[in-house]
C-alpha cells in the first residue's frame, strides 16, 4: 500500500505553501504529491486565490527531485487537448519523468462561470473528455518523425508533429500514467478500461469501492484487458492524531466533525487509520491519496509517516 499526499489549493494556498508540503512529502517518503485542478474555492474566501495546476507542477518539477507529481483531476473543460498534451509532456521533461496525468470531464459549474470558461452539457463534456483521452495519448504515442491526425466531433488535428514527447512513454497508451476516476456506471468504467493506468475513487465507502472496482474490472475483461494492469486507488480526507485532543484540533482546523470524519474519511489514531486502510486494501486498493486540507500542519504528515506508513506498506501485496 502506497500513501500519497493530495491537496486542494483552491481553498486558499500560495505556490510557496504547496512547495513546503511537496518538499515535506518528498522528505518523509510519501509516494507522490498531487493537487486538484480548480480555479474557485468551494467554501470560505479562498484567499489568496487559486493557482493553476500545471503552472504549479512545472515549478515543483524543478524544486523537487524524487517525488512523483500529478493532478486529481485536470478538467477537460479548461484547456485545448493539444495544448494540454504539450504542457504535460513539458512538465514530465522538467521533472525527469515524474508526472502522472489525472484527467476528468469537469463538474464545478461556478468556476466556469467565474472565469468565463465554457461549460457544456454533461453529455457534451463526456464526449469531449473521451476525445481528449484519445487525442492526448495518441499525440504522446506517435513515433518521432511521424505525424498525428484526429478527426473527432469536437476536436480536429491535421499533420501534427506530435511534439514534444514526455520522458515517460510506458503508460498503457504511451506517455505518463493516466489516472481516471469516478462513479459512473458505464462510461467511466469503459474509458478506464481503454485508457487508464490507474483507477481512482474519491471519498467513497468500502461498499461503493467494491462495486465500482468490480465494474471497471468487468469493463477491462469485456475488451480482453487484464485488470491487473491497472493500479487501484482511493482518495480520503486525512485527520490523524496521537490522541483525541489532537484529532479534534485537526478536525476543527478543517471545519469538520470528528465523528463524521471517522465514518467518511481517514480519521482517528494511527491504529484506527491503519485498520481502515487495511479494509480498503481488502477491496483491492493499492494506493491511498490522503486529502490534506490544512497545509500549515506539516506535523500531521510527520505523524502519518512515522506511525501509519510503516504499518501499511505490505497491505496490498
Amino acid at each position: 500500500m502506497e500513501l500519497r499526499v493530495f491537496t486542494e489549493p483552491q481553498q486558499g494556498a500560495t505556490y510557496d505553501d504547496l512547495l513546503r508540503v511537496a518538499l515535506a512529502a518528498e522528505e518523509l517518503g510519501f509516494g507522490a504529491f498531487f493537487r486538484s485542478d480548480h480555479y474557485l474555492t468551494m467554501g470560505g474566501d479562498g484567499l489568496p486565490g487559486s493557482t493553476d495546476a500545471w503552472t504549479t507542477l512545472a515549478g515543483l518539477a524543478r524544486e523537487t527531485s524524487t517525488i512523483r507529481l500529478g493532478t486529481m483531476m485536470t478538467s477537460a473543460t479548461f484547456r485545448h487537448p493539444g495544448v494540454l498534451a504539450i504542457q504535460a509532456a513539458q512538465v514530465d521533461q522538467m521533472s525527469g519523468g515524474r508526472v502522472e496525468f489525472g484527467i476528468g470531464a469537469g463538474w464545478f459549474t461556478q468556476e466556469h462561470t467565474a472565469y468565463g470558461i465554457p461549460f457544456p452539457s454533461t453529455k457534451e463534456r463526456f464526449e469531449r473528455y473521451a476525445e481528449q483521452l484519445e487525442l492526448i495519448t495518441g499525440l504522446w504515442a506517435t513515433p518521432v518523425g511521424e505525424t498525428y491526425d484526429f478527426d473527432g466531433t469536437h476536436y480536429q488535428l491535421a499533420d501534427s508533429p506530435a511534439l514534444p514527447k514526455p520522458v515517460q512513454l510506458g503508460g498503457h497508451r504511451g506517455g505518463p500514467p493516466v489516472l481516471i476516476g469516478g462513479l459512473g456506471a458505464k462510461k467511466t468504467p469503459a474509458l478506464a478500461a481503454r485508457y487508464a493506468d490507474e483507477f481512482n475513487l474519491p471519498f467513497v465507502d468500502l461498499e461503493t469501492t467494491a462495486l465500482q472496482f468490480g465494474r471497471v474490472r468487468a469493463a477491462c475483461e469485456a475488451i480482453e484487458r487484464d485488470p491487473a494492469e491497472l493500479t487501484w486507488s482511493n482518495a480520503l480526507v486525512l485527520c490523524v492524531g496521537s490522541d483525541e485532543a489532537e484529532i479534534a484540533r485537526r478536525a476543527a482546523a478543517i471545519g469538520r466533525e470528528v465523528d463524521e470524519l471517522r465514518v467518511n474519511g481517514l480519521a482517528g489514531t494511527p491504529e484506527e487509520v491503519v485498520d481502515k486502510i487495511g479494509r480498503y486494501a481488502e477491496q483491492g486498493a493499492q494506493r491511498i491519496y490522503l486529502q490534506t486540507l490544512d497545509l500549515t500542519d506539516l506535523d500531521h504528515l510527520r505523524l502519518v509517516a512515522a506511525e501509519v506508513m510503516p504499518k501499511v506498506g505490505d497491505l496490498a501485496d
